[in-house]
């Protein structure tokens, strides 16, 4: 077989691992999908050529992940994917090297710690905002399991990515050593054990006050007049459930409240008439001339507190470079005019919540909800619309990294979406509500406000800083025995 076709095999093989993520959620696929990739890597003829096998596999991962940004990215897709697989280059090399070989117990155990570092460390790379941010991060993959995702409470979501890239190093160690395997399949099921081991054993959260919130939803609705007037119809429904809080959807609101006083005053009146506090969301040019995008507390006498979008969507909201690169998007959907930036993060206060909001793109990222849980948030609340890419699998994907965050950080979550999918979890993630992106109207649901302070919460990233020290040994090492080597064919 040819390189090339090679190539091409891991382009199709890296993608396996995009199906457990939604809309498929094939969650279990997560803790084997990548053994066929790694015998390839394995296979190649030399470490360059398996590090170039892996490059290939994760473009047809982020390819495959992502395949609905083809309206904003258009040609620059594939570019940004293949840019982007080149993160794991260095996975694919120290795959070759520590796999090509005769494989040991130590060999194996080597393996299971250096090529996960490897892996959270491109994904760490990867999730920076000025390249995207962190869409698709292996550990996401099991957002509907509460037990496997316990771990993303112990280092956030890149211990889960860690422990599913070790099972599966695990796994294809066993094949290799199909004569005694019994050390690399107990490895592989110590691996995924520890996500339920935790979600069984830590201790749980004390019982708290619930909180009654509705998540409206009115669907893909182009003009913001009418998109507003169904918010408020849809809103008006709920009068006499005993609310605590009203969530609408990014977008929901095209005038700025601050100008529009008629506007203001009747969503104060709807807050009166429901009994509730209505977050809305505010996309319109503000006084000063920019066009923000910002989470707005409403309350019986009018709005009571804001938050400005602070990461915004590479060419959904804003063209990185765009003087350099804008011919390529002329032709794409990409935003016409760069939308402004908020400063920081705020907590919003109803009378009985303390809320975190976060718009859209922001629910990816997982030192967001950590800082807002630090300012004293109790309820993660989330706004989206997903309308750009109705009936994608962006949209299911955006709503589960609600219940990774929610694991993470210990506190229930809510994701209201225009057009998508809203939904909420409690604390450990356990789904609460789902009202899919087909589908129009108002999901009331009762959260627990139950929370916890987690290790991640504690403590950050330390999962990223750990595989940066393991990569950093593993060079270390691996220079001195390429010195020592040559030291011994000269002496």
């Amino acid at each position: 077989m040819t390189a090339l076709r090679w190539c091409a095999l891991a382009l199709v093989l890296g993608a396996l691992p995009a199906f457990a993520f939604p809309a498929p959620s094939l969650w279990w696929l997560a803790w084997f999908a990548l053994v066929p990739l790694l015998l390839v890597v394995r296979a190649a003829p030399s470490s360059l050529q398996g590090a170039l096998r892996a490059w290939c596999g994760l473009a047809g991962f982020v390819l495959t992940t992502q395949y609905w940004l083809w309206p904003f990215a258009g040609p620059l897709l594939p570019l940004m994917a293949a840019l982007f697989g080149a993160l794991w280059l260095p996975w694919g090399w120290a795959a070759h090297r520590l796999l090509s070989r005769p494989v040991t117990s130590h060999r194996t155990l080597t393996a299971v710690v250096v090529l996960p570092s490897a892996w959270v460390v491109a994904e760490t790379v990867r999730s920076w905002p000025s390249l995207g941010g962190p869409w698709a991060l292996l550990g996401a993959s099991q957002w509907n399991q509460p037990a496997t995702l316990a771990s993303a409470s112990l280092g956030g979501v890149w211990l889960t990515s860690f422990l599913i890239v070790a099972a599966n190093t695990a796994l294809a160690a066993a094949i290799l050593q199909w004569r005694s395997p019994a050390f690399a399949l107990a490895t592989a099921a110590a691996c995924v054990l520890v996500g339920p081991a935790w979600f069984w054993l830590s201790p749980q959260p004390p019982n708290g006050e619930t909180g009654r919130v509705a998540l409206v939803q009115p669907g893909n609705i182009e003009d913001g007049t009418a998109r507003q007037a169904a918010g408020e119809a849809l809103t008006a429904t709920l009068e006499g459930q005993r609310l605590d809080l009203v969530v609408w959807g990014e977008s929901s609101v095209a005038v700025d409240l601050a100008t529009d006083t008629q506007a203001a005053r009747r969503l104060a009146d709807l807050s009166r008439r429901v009994g509730a506090d209505l977050l809305v969301n505010v996309d319109a040019r503000a006084p000063t001339g920019g066009i923000y995008k910002s989470s707005v507390l409403v309350g019986p006498d009018g709005p009571r507190g804001s938050y400005a979008k602070t990461r915004l969507v590479p060419f959904g909201e804003y063209v990185p470079m765009r003087q350099l690169i804008e011919w390529a998007t002329r032709r794409t959907e990409a935003a016409d005019e760069d939308r402004r930036r908020g400063t920081d993060q705020v907590v919003l206060h109803t009378n009985s919540l303390a809320i975190g909001p976060l718009i859209s793109f922001e629910t990816t990222f997982s030192d967001l909800p950590r800082r807002v849980v630090q300012l004293g948030s109790d309820l993660l609340a989330y706004q989206s619309s997903t309308s750009s890419f109705q009936g994608s699998w962006a949209q299911p994907q955006l709503a589960s990294q609600a219940a990774v965050h929610a694991v993470e950080v210990g506190r229930p979550a809510v994701h209201a979406t225009l057009s998508g999918v809203s939904a909420a979890f409690d604390a450990r993630g356990r789904k609460l509500a789902w009202l899919p992106a087909t589908e129009q109207g108002v999901v009331v649901v009762d959260v627990s406000l139950a929370s916890q302070n987690t290790v991640y919460q504690r403590l950050g990233p330390w999962v990223p800083a750990l595989a940066v020290a393991v990569l950093a040994v593993a060079v270390v090492v691996t220079v001195r025995r390429g010195v020592g080597s040559g030291r011994g064919v000269h002496d």
